[in-house]
């Protein structure tokens, strides 16, 4: 097996696109529910939400605020799995409930080690 991200992205800036407490509870309860379902098949390694805030560092050494692109779409948070294949973590992926929301997206990526262990 080997390790694969799944990155989650929505709108988390706009007013009018976050969820009223109520619709949070829901949605907290069905992203639970994902996780506890690759936590039963042994496949889940870790994972995160992240803070709205954030500073964008370019090769210049230029800081900015971010880290935002040109988009509504913002990364909230990644889990890392173990999955057999693309096909595998695609599969676990696109059960994500954060897929429900409109614009919503996930990315899946496979973590390459570029460090040698000693």
């Amino acid at each position: 097996m080997e390790d694969y991200l799944i990155l989650m992205r929505l709108d988390i800036l706009t007013k009018e696109a976050q969820p009223s407490p109520e619709q949070l509870q829901i949605y907290m309860k069905q992203y639970q529910e994902w996780v506890n379902g690759i936590v039963a098949q042994k496949k889940f390694k870790g994972g995160t939400a992240l803070s709205t805030e954030g500073k964008v560092i370019q090769s210049n050494h230029i800081v900015t605020d971010g880290p935002f692109v040109e988009t509504k779409e913002s990364l909230a948070g990644f889990i890392i799995i173990q999955a057999e294949s693309f096909e595998d973590a695609a599969s676990i992926a696109k059960n994500c409930p954060i897929l429900m929301g409109e614009g919503n997206s996930v990315e899946v990526r496979k973590i390459m080690s570029i460090h040698k262990e000693e």
